[in-house]
């Protein structure tokens, strides 16, 4: 598993005319509490699809464990992260879209009502359908449908894609038709904390290297330290010292696999100023010492 550098995704989707993607994601021998999807947001849509092992998905402050057949809804903008919670393979399949997939739908009326509202955030699914509604997992066939559809790349494929995914979402609506967002649960779902967080998640994401007390960080979001800690809790999964050291951890492993620096110098580059405690912490995160990780 590889690890962004940037905090904002930017997926790489198939083309302008059908922005779409799918990611098949897989983690083997994982330990739990292991990190397999880096925290991060992008302005796409995402829907995943677990297909093997269990995890805890974090999507905006809130955990949500699934294990295989679970579906997982991330809107647009949402913060979320990903954990292993047992030993073993873990495999999940992202399913990831821009609204403007079906801007050509902008004068259906029945589009506007049902399934619009939905993409722009006006409405809202709940992040894991089934728990709400066990009915609606008979749609995640389509969801299936989607994938095989992208791996097989027959012909048209980008538009039976399309079309699965807007029966999908219009099916979902019928499940779902009084999940509006009024004012206040609209202040709730772009909370204050997820927005005032990302810029310390951004700096957080390229000052490893540096030493960052949990003072200068709760100031960073003009909190007190004792409500920083819980929020930041929530939002993450981690504490934040853990998360600090996950994101050392996580540089290191790219450095060991992708340069010829010494293990001392990666150290350096990430923080950790004592080779010896380096190589305990990356253990620690990673189940392998820094020499044995890049043989």
């Amino acid at each position: 598993m590889t690890y962004p550098k940037e905090l904002k995704e930017y997926p790489q989707l198939e083309e302008k005319t059908y922005p779409f993607r799918v990611f098949f994601n897989g983690c083997r021998d994982t330990r739990p509490e292991q990190n397999i999807l880096f925290l991060h947001w992008h302005e796409h849509f995402e829907i995943i699809v677990m297909r093997k092992g269990s995890a805890i998905f974090h999507v905006d402050s809130k955990p949500y464990q699934v294990t295989p057949g679970d579906v997982i809804m991330v809107p647009s903008g949402g913060l979320h992260v990903g954990y292993s919670l047992s030993r073993g393979d873990i495999e999940f399949v992202s399913i990831v879209f821009h609204a403007s997939l079906f801007k050509d739908r902008n004068q259906d009326s029945q589009h506007e009502q049902f399934v619009a509202p939905y993409l722009e955030n006006r409405y809202q699914l709940p992040v894991k359908p089934a728990d709400d509604n066990p009915a609606c997992a008979a749609y995640y066939t389509l969801l299936e449908s989607v994938i095989a559809e992208v791996q097989l790349k027959g012909p048209a494929f980008q538009l039976v894609v399309k079309n699965q995914l807007h029966l999908f979402f219009t099916l979902m609506s019928r499940s779902f038709p009084s999940q509006h967002i009024d004012g206040r649960q609209q202040n709730e779902r772009y909370s204050v904390n997820r927005e005032r967080f990302k810029p310390l998640l951004e700096y957080l994401d390229s000052h490893y290297d540096e030493k960052i007390s949990i003072e200068f960080a709760a100031k960073f979001v003009s909190l007190n330290p004792y409500h920083f800690c819980k929020t930041f809790k929530r939002l993450t999964g981690r504490t934040f010292i853990d998360y600090v050291n996950l994101c050392r951890m996580n540089e290191a492993e790219r450095l060991l696999l992708e340069t010829n620096d010494t293990v001392t110098e990666i150290a350096g580059r990430v923080g950790c100023d004592n080779p010896n405690y380096f190589t305990k912490l990356y253990k620690q995160y990673k189940g392998v010492t820094p020499s044995a990780a890049r043989k």
